[in-house]
Parts: C-alpha cells; structure tokens; sequence
C-alpha cells in the first residue's frame, strides 16, 4: 500500500470530505492559518494536525506536504536558517507553471504563504528575509536548505505516524545549505522599524516567540 493510499484509507468520512476540500495551495494555507499555534516541542505527524487542529512551523510544512501530494504535488520541505539569535522556519514549496510559491505556519504574520512567482527557491526565500526577524527587531535569516523531498520517508508512514519525524529533522541537519547574505552585508543590517515589527506579531502566541539569550555585540 503506498503511502497515500495508508493516509486516504485511515481518515474518516468527514476528515476525507475536508481534506477534498483543500485542492489548491492557498486553501492549504487558509486551513494552517486556523490552526492553533503550537508551543511545545514536539512533532505532530499530517494526520494528528488534521485532528488536533493544532501545528507549529514543522508540523504545518508536513501537512502541507502531504495535502499539497493528494493534488499532486511533490511533498517537499525547505528549512530558512537564520543566525543563533532566532528560530529555524519551515517552507513547504510548490511550483505551478515554472514559479514557485510556498505554504507554511507561522507566529509571524509575513513568514506564511507565498504566490508562485517566484522563478527560483532563492528568490522565494529571499522575499522573506524583511519579514524574518526576531523579538529584538534584528532581521535574522541567512540561508536556507536544499528542498527534502519526503517520498524518501514513505516506507516509515510520515503521514500517519509521529516516530519518524524525528527522522526527518535530523535529515535537514544533513543537507546542503545555501547561504544568502554576505558578513559584509550583514553587518550594515538596519533593524525593522516598529510599524513593521508590530504588524509581524499580529496575533502571535507570546510563548511561541523566540528569545535571544544574549544581546547582539
């Protein structure tokens, strides 16, 4: 039995109706921006989001993966690196028409989901480093990873199971990373004005949020 087909056969009536209803990647994203927010740390298998209806940056790129594979999508994944002053964030990518677009969960307003227009994945993860900053306005992302494509993990049920996706974490560690900004550039880095940082945090889970354990030099 092939993955999907495990997934399809272990939703209920109703959560097979829901799940019908997300065929395409902005009502994908529409669903993970419904979700609660989670807080701990642990990881939550596509299947336990659907019932749980609750998911954190990692959780909601798995989910997304596997919904955007029931319509027909690659289920990739993509880690954003920032500095050792901020949180990793996960991207689920797509491609429609040679461009591609992005879903993803977020305690941050501008860190979810992206239009496929972008011609290359540096140019999509590039239209996020503005919005990628942390509690002390500094504009944190760096790189990001090479997409993991996760049919590699099928033979471990990532769709129904929680245990593998530790496999999955420690695979990202793996990969190749690509990095975006220079230190000469990152040294001449502005913060993000208030305006900017107070639209960012709108909604977020103040316990969600990332805290430097040092100030910057």
């Amino acid at each position: 039995m092939t993955a999907m087909a495990l997934f399809n056969q272990t939703l209920s009536k109703t959560e097979r109706k829901l799940m019908a209803e997300l065929n395409h990647p902005s009502r994908i994203q529409a669903f993970l921006d419904g979700l609660a927010y989670s807080t701990e740390e642990v990881y939550r298998c596509p299947l336990r989001v659907l019932r749980e209806r609750i998911a954190h940056c990692f959780d909601g790129a798995l989910f997304a993966a596997a919904a955007l594979r029931r319509i027909g999508f690659p289920p990739l994944i993509l880690e954003m690196l920032p500095n050792d002053r901020d949180d990793d964030h996960m991207l689920t990518p797509y491609k429609m028409n040679g461009h591609w677009g992005a879903v993803a969960k977020s305690n941050f307003v501008g860190l979810r989901f992206r239009e496929p227009i972008y011609r290359t994945l540096r140019e999509l993860v590039l239209s996020y480093f503005e919005q990628y900053y942390n509690v002390e306005r500094e504009k944190t992302l760096r790189g990001y990873t090479v997409p993991l494509n996760l049919k590699a993990f099928d033979p471990f049920n990532w769709m129904v199971r929680d245990k593998p996706l530790e496999r999955i974490a420690t695979r990202l560690g793996e990969i190749r990373k690509i990095s975006m900004v220079t230190p000469q550039m990152i040294a001449k880095l502005s913060l993000v004005d208030p305006r900017s940082y107070q639209a960012g945090l709108l909604g977020a889970v103040k316990a969600g949020l990332h805290r430097p354990s040092r100030r910057r030099h």
